[in-house]
């Protein structure tokens, strides 16, 4: 697929460290697949990946990866990192 995207933004909430990889706007369809769950769980335990659809394309790519918020945020950025290395690779 390509180089990993850079890290956007890191915003934590009482949930999760929010760890966004592109702008959410520019995708028409986002969702959180179950097959991602797997290699996200492989990295920190409780992890989310957002993926998004852009119109005309078939491919889907990270939009942001959720991280439980027990993880400070520079952990959480690595650890996001590392998934996405996972699952575009």
């Amino acid at each position: 697929m390509g180089e990993t995207p850079d890290v956007e933004s890191v915003e934590t909430d009482d949930d999760y460290v929010h760890v966004r990889f592109r702008d959410p706007d520019q995708f028409d369809e986002i969702r959180t697949p179950d097959w991602a769950e797997e290699p996200a769980g492989s990295v920190a335990e409780g992890s989310e990946v957002r993926t998004g659809k852009e119109e005309g394309d078939d491919d889907w790519l990270v939009q942001s990866v959720l991280i439980p918020a027990d993880h400070d945020e520079d952990d959480a950025r690595d650890e996001a990192k590392r998934i996405v290395e996972k699952i575009e690779s």
